[in-house]
């Protein structure tokens, strides 16, 4: 996969740093060029994985605590590609994510659908081919059982 970087200056692009290196895409035309960061591919990623049921959370659990404590502070906004990497090449893409899935769930049947729904979001908004999507599932969710149980007291 053919890669190159650039300013972040040099293309508009706004990166938050001057002179910040950011990774690009290129989608060329006859009428010009479209660039399209990692950092919109990771998010498109994140949010259509979390679409899927049974999917609980991205991410591993450090960065998953950092992120909570995150959107407790007053204006704290969700990191929506927390567990995603991706690779952009020229007009191509791979990504990397990893799930928290529901206890009880079918997780092959959840993996597939995490898959097909961030190609067919990825390529549908970026026009990038995805080559690749692979799933590492770190973690299993466990609802904490309830307290008000009757038959259930410690005494």
């Amino acid at each position: 996969m053919a890669e190159r970087q650039i300013k972040a200056g040099d293309t508009g692009a706004s990166s938050g740093a001057p002179g910040h290196t950011i990774q690009v895409s290129a989608l060329e035309s006859d009428k010009g060029r479209t660039a399209i960061a990692d950092s919109v591919v990771a998010k498109i990623s994140g949010v259509a994985a979390r679409e899927i049921q049974g999917v609980h959370a991205l991410g591993k659990g450090v960065s998953r605590a950092f992120a909570s404590m995150r959107q407790r502070v007053p204006g704290g906004k969700p990191n929506v590609a927390q567990g995603v990497s991706v690779e952009v090449g020229e007009r191509q893409c791979a990504v990397d994510l990893t799930l928290i899935v529901e206890y009880g769930v079918a997780i092959a049947d959840v993996a597939t659908a995490v898959r097909e729904n961030v190609i067919e979001a990825v390529e549908r908004m970026t026009g990038l081919e995805v080559v690749e999507v692979n799933l590492s599932v770190d973690d299993i969710y466990i609802e904490a059982p309830e307290d008000n149980q009757p038959g259930r007291t410690l005494e």
